[in-house]
């Protein structure tokens, strides 16, 4: 959507997958969306793509806070993205799976604040959005991380 939108966009999926990664081409291929540069990004891991891309504004992420043995390796990358851009912002949305998993001590080992925001701020409380089943009965939480330092 941000592409459509007329957004400059670097479209990831993990490295290890490269059947995603070609779900992301043909995405783009029926979209019309053939500046939408696609690479392979695995969190945590410092690749040549992660260390080529220029600084982001924003970075969207749905759904990576999956499993909780992975929280770290993807604020480790983001941390890295931040250090190219103190200003940038991590815009995600997940499922809450266990009221016990918390980011907490990771964004303040990593200098970092999330900040919550209500989905009713943009209408997206309801069930069936969009006239999909989504989110059903499922718990979901939309979070901005950036800096600690910075303000939103």
């Amino acid at each position: 959507m941000a592409a459509k939108c007329g957004a400059e966009v670097i479209l990831s999926d993990s490295s290890e997958l490269p059947h995603c990664l070609e779900v992301c081409r043909q995405s783009c291929q029926m979209n019309n969306l053939p500046r939408v540069r696609i690479i392979g990004l695995t969190w945590g891991h410092m690749s040549q793509e992660l260390l080529a891309l220029p600084p982001q504004d924003i970075l969207l992420a749905s759904d990576v806070f999956f499993e909780p043995e992975d929280f770290e390796d993807i604020l480790t990358t983001v941390y890295f993205l931040m250090q190219k851009n103190p200003k940038v912002q991590l815009w995600s949305t997940y499922q809450v799976r266990s009221a016990d998993w918390s980011l907490e001590a990771l964004l303040y080992k990593w200098d970092m604040k999330c900040v919550h925001i209500p989905l009713e701020s943009f209408d997206a409380d309801k069930e069936n959005i969009a006239e999909s089943a989504l989110p059903g009965r499922h718990t979901v939480e939309m979070l901005v991380i950036s800096f600690a330092k910075d303000s939103l």
